[in-house]
């Protein structure tokens, strides 16, 4: 036997026996370096394991700064269609040697390795099944230029993988041709790297470990897409005429991906002219105060940002709110404070932004979970700030924006803007007087009119202005004016989107998430039913306001457990704004803040220690990203 065959008899007499299949239910974290090609072998890969109808997710943890660090990405199939990250890893790809060692020692007994072979990783455990492969051997005969060979190397991992999860090797061809079809040399180079690890794998490498794939009918007619594109696509069919932004991770696909959908379908067929305008501002600061510009006079307006861009908006966002004009502020939310953590997601942003400016303000936010929703929020998103006249922030988060996620396709849009309370002459008939802040219908939300629309004019002021616009320092013109803001925050609550309510009515206990926690929380729902017996409700928030179902569903329960991917519980802080103290008192925290995408696990562990049930620990050791501070801690 060669070496190589040797190592793979000797690591699978010691580890898990092979017959306990395990199908279409495991993860894969492929450890590279950032900058090596091996976006599209992952993209390749998880793309393959779709078309053969397998639910997947992939999460890509990648460096913030130069290429050469490490990188991760991990896929999860899941054949009862779970989307969150696993805690676990099942199969792990170690190509980079300043990570191997650690990666493999974090890993449970019974989990496969694929690993570059001089990296000798099967000295490390005597518990897991190891298949070493001699990459550099294989991509110089596949390849015979040097310098693309880090470009094509990591192909030979996919081709490895496909012969012993049992991947369709035509679903991996039609997967490469999607990413590479159009560039033939590539194409060639990373199509004969494939085969090269297939062959490999079929020679040298017999199956011990008990992963499987097995084809599946679960995603027929469903696409795969990130959440950014997902929003820009949205924005796009919700007649967004003006996009000011200034880049900033992990935003700034948005708006490219957005630039990419203008240029393709907003291209008037006459003149050849474009029918919008996008313009990269010099700053955060420039780009909202262009959109709020742009939405006084009339056009549809946003930007996209992040936290630290939400930061330096405080200004404009509350110009936005008293001057009463609207505007759409994405936030694709990443670990903070300060420059923080850029390519790690968080959801830290929601207290800040609910509050952002000064003085007493309150803005809107609507909160996406799936790509889907990226898609179908963005247009409410346009409908609400002109219906509220206010901006409106969308909180999304870089594990939903910048990932990979399934959806079903998205639906074209048939209702009609919705363009609010912009002031006819019916409407000025029928009133009487009108002033650009006056109250006429008592939900606190005024007439406006548009520049140049033939209708009255006005001063717009960020400074202080009664009824008719007028500067005022009065007392009780300054009051009448925030309580009527105050009214108009409350008109809101019957706007924004409704929550979702999963209600088990024999469940004493209920939680409350938001944003990308609810793929954690379902499954997290499942594990304690059926492993603890606890039984849970789940009531989803996907707006700030609240809605009047929040109190109802808090009046059901005993306890109620709120997550959020923060340190300081932000959305526990925003209900106790809220709440009475008895329905306070009923609050407990989950709280998750290493900047990886939130797991099921650690929901369930720390719903289940504040329960008082026994925690059993699934894992040998603590993940070398950053699961040992994973943060999660009661009230």
């Amino acid at each position: 036997m060669t070496p190589t065959e040797l190592a793979v008899a000797d690591a699978a007499s010691r580890a898990r026996p092979s017959e306990d299949r395990v199908v279409n239910d495991f993860s894969i974290q492929v450890a590279t370096v950032n900058g090596s090609g091996s976006q599209t072998a992952n993209l390749v890969l998880i793309r393959s394991l779709f078309q053969m109808g397998i639910p997947v997710s992939g999460k890509n943890l990648f460096p913030s700064n130069i290429a050469g660090l490490p990188t991760w990405y991990t896929i999860r199939a899941s054949k009862d269609g779970y989307l969150a990250r696993k805690k676990e890893i099942d199969f792990l790809v170690a190509m980079n040697a300043e990570t191997a060692r650690e990666d493999v020692l974090t890993l449970e007994p019974g989990a496969a390795v694929v690993y570059d072979e001089p990296l000798k990783l099967n000295l490390l455990r005597s518990d897991l099944t190891f298949y070493p492969v001699p990459f550099d051997k294989l991509v110089a005969q596949v390849c015979p230029d040097a310098k693309l060979r880090r470009l094509v190397r990591n192909m030979i991992y996919d081709g490895v993988l496909a012969k012993i999860l049992g991947i369709d090797t035509t679903e991996m061809d039609k997967a490469l041709n999607r990413q590479l079809g159009k560039k033939g040399r590539a194409f060639g180079l990373n199509q004969a790297a494939l085969a090269a690890g297939y062959e490999f794998a079929e020679k040298h490498l017999p199956k011990q470990d008990p992963f499987l794939v097995e084809r599946m009918r679960e995603t027929a007619g469903m696409i795969l897409i990130e959440g950014n594109a997902a929003a820009a696509l949205g924005c796009m069919m919700a007649g967004v005429t003006v996009v000011t932004w200034y880049p900033i991770t992990p935003s700034s696909s948005l708006c490219e991906t957005l630039i990419s959908y203008m240029k393709k379908y907003r291209i008037d067929k006459d003149t050849g002219k474009a029918t919008f305008a996008i313009v990269q501002a010099e700053d955060e600061i420039a780009a909202l105060g262009m959109a709020i510009g742009a939405g006084w006079a009339g056009a549809r307006a946003m930007t996209s940002t992040a936290g630290p861009g939400i930061s330096l908006m405080s200004e404009f966002a509350g110009l936005g709110y008293y001057a009463e004009v609207p505007a759409v502020i994405f936030d694709v939310q990443r670990v903070g404070p300060s420059t923080g953590l850029p390519t790690r997601t968080a959801q830290g942003d929601m207290l800040m932004t609910a509050v952002l400016s000064h003085g007493d303000t309150k803005q809107i936010m609507i909160i996406p979970s799936s790509v889907e929703e990226c898609y179908t929020m963005a247009m409410d998103a346009f409908d609400l700030a002109e219906q509220l006249q206010t901006p409106v922030f969308v909180m999304t988060d870089l594990d939903l924006g910048m990932n990979t996620w399934m959806s079903q396709p998205f639906e074209y849009p048939t209702r009609p803007l919705n363009r609010g309370k912009l002031l006819t002459p019916e409407t000025l008939a029928r009133i009487g007087q009108w002033g650009r802040y006056l109250d006429v219908d008592g939900d606190g939300i005024p007439y406006r009119s548009i520049p140049g629309d033939g209708m009255p004019a006005y001063f717009t002021r960020g400074s202080g202005h009664n009824a008719k616009g007028q500067y005022t320092e009065r007392a009780d013109d300054y009051v009448t004016n925030m309580d009527r803001l105050a009214r108009k925050f409350e008109t809101a609550r019957q706007y924004v989107p409704k929550p979702e309510v999963q209600r088990d009515p024999a469940a004493g206990i209920g939680i409350i998430g938001y944003g990308t926690s609810h793929w954690a929380i379902e499954e997290s729902q499942d594990q304690m039913r059926d492993e603890n017996g606890l039984k849970t409700s789940y009531f989803r928030l996907r707006a700030y306001p609240f809605t009047d179902e929040l109190t109802a569903f808090i009046d059901q329960h005993d306890r109620i457990y709120v997550v959020d991917q923060n340190r300081d519980a932000q959305v526990v802080a925003l209900l106790r704004m809220e709440l009475d103290p008895a329905r306070i008192a009923k609050l407990r925290s989950v709280r998750h803040y290493n900047g990886l995408p939130i797991d099921a696990r650690s929901i369930s562990d720390e719903i289940l220690a504040q329960e008082g049930h026994e925690v059993v620990s699934r894992s040998r050791r603590p993940a070398p990203s950053g699961d040992e501070t994973a943060g999660v801690g009661g009230e």
